[in-house]
């Protein structure tokens, strides 16, 4: 039912003749969210609610009226005192927004305080990161200020440097802002500064400012839908569902409680330009700040146009001052000749005329990046000394420089950065190439544990998949034929045949999902409790139990087909009986199968629960928090089929007796019932956590079969922590990331380069 707001707000766009297309065009407002409030109970907030009223040029007493119905007051007149003005109505969902804001910003505030510390941002001082104002990108100032009539006075200086940068992102009333600068300028740290000092000084009520990796976004997506998707993913507790249907993540990106900080314009898939911008034009009202190398944004701007209402600054290339000032105090080690360690390269770099290796190595220092590198390779080993740079016979360009510390890293964190070394360094470079062309060939930067296995070819993943679940379904049967039977050859080995069947009827089951809902399965966010408001909404028990059937029927088709088959073999029975034994065993053991498990599964959503926001902060965090929803959910699992089972067999034996003779006899065992309830409870909740989940699809790639083919270490979870803790890669929520795109770039070149696949 729509609220009395959505009413006068469907009844004034009609009588103004506006399609929800058009009053999207003229206020900003999704098309989607206009849809809900015109149908649903779901109020604006005021700021919204202004908007649409502002668009359907209504009068005042009808903007009013219009305020009034979304819960707000109008302002008092002009020259009317605020404070005698009396307050204004606040709708119920607001504040939960604001509460659920709150909770957010301090989740965020202390992840990102701990990856600047890891990041050694501050140690022993940040480098000099500076930018100036680029105007040629940058959208017209009156748009960008809001003000049609403006002098050379009114237009805010936004040169500055790193810790200005949150000062410089207050002068721009838009609150669009583009960073600019070539790969390893800074622009990610610069970022990480805004949304720190950002969250330092946030109020309760201010927009959170979150970082988004950009280079996942496709841009045919809808770019709210993604945010919101995004922040699920790393903040599973947004997962709350709201009277609308939508969860809590969705509503905070659509009523502008999120400041979106888009890292990476320049690495979306597909090497798009035009349409991404596009489509960021598209939310001229949503406060962003986004971060693009300079030369493909400039592509991008001409071919379309700028971002609108956007200021846009551009870094600048590092000194050799900012080099004297920040590489001396990285180290207290010293050259042969008793200098400081960094005093030969920077005498020759302050020279007037340079040799070709110092203009070479001056060329090389001018970002961030490539100086870290240096810092970690040089001022970090006790046995490397920077002078080598200036050999110029090995070192004859800049690009034979940034290979060398591109190469180095890995060898050296490895080698030195470690007391106890845990992992060789050529095995982990071998195994940190792999990941780097697993994340090359999905054409991402986020290393997500759930997705590890994703990019094989989907005939690898279904055999790999079938195999691990035939072993673990051997390893059940075994355990119910020797508790049920004892040890019978020809029991065993038909039992056998049966679960290779399930296997790989499970393993095509896993490949179908994954072709039509993704390449991966995604973590649920959820936890299972048997208290507390239900979270999945009841639209969702249709699309659970779809699933769940489609999962079954393989199941019961491939577990009947096999018992007929093996059956028919150690009995001795003709072919015409076997045939018919196994068209119609078969297809009504997968109805039993599919009804029972898609049932299971659809009432399992009862006791689902949102996790707590603050309950997952890492990587590990999740997987921990995933493994132990999968196996209760297995826990429930098993004992509903063994009884949903048995007892829709019985059912449908109970009918099919109703038919005339002619069309036979239908028999009911409790025993073969039992034997039936515990196959369908073993092999279905194993084949739901190992095929069908996304801790089950980590722990059969992840875990078992790219260690097994030497891809990645056994110890996978604890490579991962070794290579963050070393500085190789980076954490953004619940993902990992290589240090910069450059580093993976280069360890996936290398890894192809050695034949490896």
């Amino acid at each position: 039912m729509p609220t009395p707001f959505g009413k006068k707000l469907r009844d004034l766009r009609s009588r103004a003749g506006l399609s929800q297309d058009r009053l999207t065009e003229r206020s900003g407002v999704s098309v989607r969210m206009i849809s809900r409030y015109e149908n649903i109970e779901l109020l604006p907030k005021r700021e919204t609610a202004e908007r649409l009223a502002k668009a359907l040029d209504l009068a005042p007493d009808e903007q009013a009226d219009l305020l009034a119905a979304a819960g707000y007051r109008p302002d008092p007149p002009p020259g009317t005192a605020r404070e005698h003005a009396p307050p204004r109505a606040e709708p119920l969902f607001q504040s939960r927004l604001v509460e659920a804001a709150d909770k957010l910003a301090a989740a965020v505030r202390v992840h990102w305080k701990r990856e600047v510390e890891h990041r050694q941002v501050l140690d022993p001082d940040p480098l000099a990161v500076r930018w100036q104002a680029e105007t040629g990108l940058s959208d017209h100032w009156e748009v960008v200020l809001g003000s049609k009539s403006l002098g050379a006075q009114d237009v805010p200086d936004l040169s500055g440097k790193l810790e200005q940068i949150a000062d410089v992102y207050r002068r721009v009333p838009s609150g669009r802002l583009v960073l600019l600068g070539k790969a390893g300028s800074g622009k990610t740290v610069l970022a990480l500064r805004l949304v720190t000092d950002l969250l330092e000084t946030r109020r309760s009520g201010e927009p959170v400012p979150v970082i988004f990796s950009l280079g996942s976004w496709d841009p045919a997506v809808d770019l709210r839908a993604w945010l919101a998707a995004q922040l699920l993913r790393d903040h599973p507790g947004l997962g709350q569902v709201l009277p609308d249907g939508s969860t809590l993540a969705a509503a905070l990106v659509e009523n502008d409680c999120i400041l979106p900080v888009m890292d990476g314009f320049d690495e979306i898939a597909g090497g798009l330009v035009r349409d991404p911008l596009e489509k960021l034009n598209r939310t001229a009202r949503m406060p962003l700040v986004l971060t693009s190398r300079a030369a493909e944004y400039r592509e991008a701007v001409a071919e379309s146009d700028v971002l609108t209402a956007a200021a846009c600054i551009e870094l600048t290339d590092l000194t050799v001052d900012d080099l004297a000032d920040y590489l001396p105090l990285t180290t207290v080690r010293t050259s042969g000749d008793g200098a400081p360690l960094w005093q030969p390269v920077l005498d020759e770099l302050r020279r007037e005329e340079r040799t070709a290796a110092g203009e070479t190595l001056a060329a090389v220092f001018t970002t961030p990046l490539m100086v870290a590198l240096a810092r970690t390779i040089y001022s970090d080993a006790p046995t490397h000394n920077p002078a080598e740079l200036l050999d110029e016979e090995r070192f004859p360009a800049p690009a034979a420089v940034e290979a060398h510390l591109l190469g180095n890293l890995v060898p050296t964190v490895y080698r030195f950065r470690t007391e106890q070394r845990r992992f060789e360094p050529e095995r982990a470079e071998r195994w940190l190439g792999y990941l780097a062309h697993h994340l090359n060939r999905l054409g991402e930067h986020d290393l997500a544990w759930w997705r590890l296995g994703t990019s094989m070819r989907r005939p690898a993943r279904v055999l790999a998949m079938s195999l691990a679940l035939s072993l673990a379904f051997a390893l059940v049967d075994s355990v119910l034929l020797g508790l049920l039977l004892g040890f019978d050859p020809i029991q065993f080995t038909a039992g056998v045949v049966v679960d290779l069947a399930a296997g790989a009827a499970i393993g095509i089951a896993h490949g179908l999902l994954a072709k039509y809902r993704g390449a991966a399965f995604e973590p649920s966010g959820i936890q299972i409790r048997l208290r507390g408001k239900r979270s999945a909404p009841r639209r969702s028990l249709a699309r659970r139990f779809g699933i769940g059937f489609a999962a079954g029927v393989l199941l019961g088709l491939a577990y009947g087909v096999t018992r007929e088959v093996a059956r028919g073999l150690i009995l001795g029975l003709d072919p015409r009986t076997v045939l018919s034994l196994v068209l119609v065993n078969s297809v009504l053991l997968a109805l039993v199968f599919g009804f029972g498990a898609g049932t299971t599964y659809a009432l399992m959503s009862i006791w689902e629960r949102p996790l707590d926001l603050a309950s997952v902060q890492s990587p590990a965090g999740l997987i921990r928090s995933s493994r132990r929803t999968v196996v209760v959910q297995a826990l429930l699992f098993a004992p509903a089929l063994a009884l949903v089972v048995p007892g829709t067999v019985w059912a449908l034996v109970e009918l099919l007796q109703l038919l005339p003779p002619r069309f036979g006899e239908w028999h009911w065992s409790p025993a073969e019932g039992m034997v039936l309830g515990l196959y369908a409870a073993g092999f279905g909740s194993l084949g739901y956590v190992l095929g069908l989940s996304a801790w089950g699809q980590w722990a059969v790639f992840g875990r078992f079969w790219l260690p097994l083919t030497g891809r990645l270490p056994w110890a996978v979870p604890e490579f991962l922590d070794d290579a963050y803790r070393l500085g190789v890669l980076r954490r953004s929520g619940v993902v990992y990331q290589f240090r910069h795109a450059r580093l993976q770039d280069h360890l996936a070149a290398s890894y192809r380069s050695a034949g490896q696949r």
